[in-house]
């Protein structure tokens, strides 16, 4: 039978310089550490050809190893969602950083009284929606500034029931001058005008761009035939930003509508599954 630090040679002879994800286990058969690399033998052969006497959680963990496994995939952003399932699933006593689950992104739309729409790496099982997770944090705020242009959704975090607004418990706020807010907490809007601004929001984060699309249209019909042509024109701005999204979004097919695309691939030690959501032709 091979020592450990034979069987640990052995396994280096054979990493890969592909991107992929890695796994160190203890003499236990249990994974202490999860990792993602460009290049997997850079990467792993990086923790046995050091000293690391400026990190002792590095040296301990070194000390510890007593098998690698390695899986190569396609792509640094691959590497970096396997690596992020794996950490969540065996919570690796040496993966500190990652190890409270402050991982990828989500957009939640909360639960209460005039929802309000944030940026969460957190889920809370309160009744709240949620939409993700987005493996890219520069596409949440682009998600959420397109809203905050197209819907003057809150951003206070006042508890707006139906008594603390007839109290006047709230004052207006900057957000309402800047006209990003229609103050809600004043009574100005009505919970009825805001929840549809909200379904709509829903239908964006979802993908279904053209739905939100032909509302529009139809409200700036309206607009129009009424002579209301300031309300047109503000229908006419919004149909423009929900355009601008759509062109920086990768179009995979413009005749297909709703798909969930799984693709699949596997050797003799592991395998890999990938998935993406097609809404009305564009990958969300």
């Amino acid at each position: 039978m091979l020592s450990t630090h034979k069987h640990l040679q052995a396994i280096l002879e054979r990493v890969p310089e592909n991107p992929g994800i890695y796994q160190y286990f203890d003499k236990k058969g249990t994974v202490i550490y999860v990792g993602k690399a460009k290049n997997l033998k850079r990467r792993v052969h990086s923790y046995f050809n050091k000293n690391h006497d400026d990190s002792p959680k590095t040296r301990i963990l070194v000390s510890k190893i007593a098998d690698i496994k390695y899986t190569v995939v396609e792509s640094e952003m691959d590497a970096l969602l396997l690596e992020n399932n794996l950490i969540k699933k065996y919570k690796p006593r040496y993966n500190i950083l990652l190890k409270d689950d402050k991982t990828y992104p989500s957009i939640c739309v909360k639960r209460e009284a005039f929802p309000r729409i944030f940026m969460t790496r957190k889920i809370v099982k309160d009744g709240s929606e949620y939409f993700g997770p987005y493996s890219s944090v520069p596409m949440v705020y682009t998600l959420l500034d397109l809203i905050k242009k197209l819907y003057p959704i809150r951003t206070c975090a006042h508890s707006l029931d139906k008594k603390s607004i007839e109290n006047g418990n709230y004052q207006l706020c900057l957000y309402y001058h800047l006209k990003k807010c229609k103050a809600p907490c004043m009574g100005y809007q009505s919970e009825e005008e805001y929840d549809e601004n909200i379904k709509q929001v829903k239908q964006i984060l979802n993908g279904n761009l053209k739905q939100v699309e032909a509302l529009l249209v139809e409200e700036m019909q309206e607009a129009a035939e009424k002579l209301a042509f300031e309300k047109a024109q503000e229908c006419k701005d919004k149909l423009d930003l929900l355009e601008n999204y759509r062109s920086k979004s990768y179009i995979a097919n413009t005749n297909l509508s709703h798909l969930d695309v799984f693709s699949y691939d596997e050797n003799e030690h592991s395998a890999f599954i990938n998935y993406l959501n097609i809404a009305n032709g564009a990958v969300v």
